[in-house]
């Protein structure tokens, strides 16, 4: 119940919001001066074609030196509302720069805490969990899946593939001619004894190796 009708908090006031304020009130009542002078202006315009046709014309003539004056005092106001309006952008502008200012010390202390609560070592620690935990599911995965292999079955699947590797090979060779392809030659008989005259370059050698002894 309390909370109901507790008290909103109030804003603070600056010294600038006040000046602000004054500036604006300021600008307010020039403009309605100015709204009245050029209504009177109006008037006196009027008043002062009038007077001619009613042949007073000094009375004319002081009346259109009033609308004169009135019109100087106008220019000027013209001048200062310009001056107003840039000082109130200038104060506003400013108040929105201290606004940029504070919230970016905000900023800069928020971020300095983040950084002292993660370290260097923090991040990498959390970065190698993540690792670790993401193979660890590819291997649950895996493993649900029906798809790991143990050592055994990666060296038959190896052996396997040798064996298909080297049946390619041999499949490629050419293939050993037959006999029925390369008939049997037959070679001509060795005869048992010399022919005469080699048996007489037999004997001729013998006896030349016998002298030489």
């Amino acid at each position: 119940m309390g909370s109901l009708f507790s008290k909103k908090p109030q804003s603070k006031v600056t010294e600038q919001d006040k000046a602000v304020l004054q500036l604006k009130s300021t600008r307010d009542k020039i403009r309605q001066y100015q709204k009245r002078s050029e209504a009177t202006l109006e008037k006196d315009r009027q008043l002062a074609k009038q007077l001619l046709q009613n042949g007073k014309k000094d009375r004319a003539k002081l009346l259109l030196r009033k609308k004169r004056f009135i019109e100087e005092q106008l220019t000027k106001t013209d001048g200062t509302l310009e001056n107003i309006e840039k000082m109130i952008q200038d104060i506003e502008f400013a108040q929105i720069e201290m606004k940029v200012v504070d919230s970016l010390k905000v900023g800069n202390e928020a971020l300095k805490q983040i950084n002292e609560m993660l370290s260097i070592e923090d991040v990498e620690r959390i970065l190698d969990e993540t690792q670790e935990a993401a193979e660890k599911q590819r291997e649950i995965d895996a493993l649900l899946s029906g798809g790991i292999l143990t050592d055994e079955d990666e060296s038959a699947v190896e052996e396997e593939l040798d064996a298909l590797i080297a049946a390619a090979v041999e499949k490629q060779l050419p293939e050993a001619p037959s006999a029925a392809e390369n008939p049997e030659v037959e070679l001509p008989d060795v005869p048992e004894t010399l022919p005469e005259p080699a048996k007489e370059k037999v004997k001729t050698k013998e006896r030349v190796a016998m002298a030489a002894s």
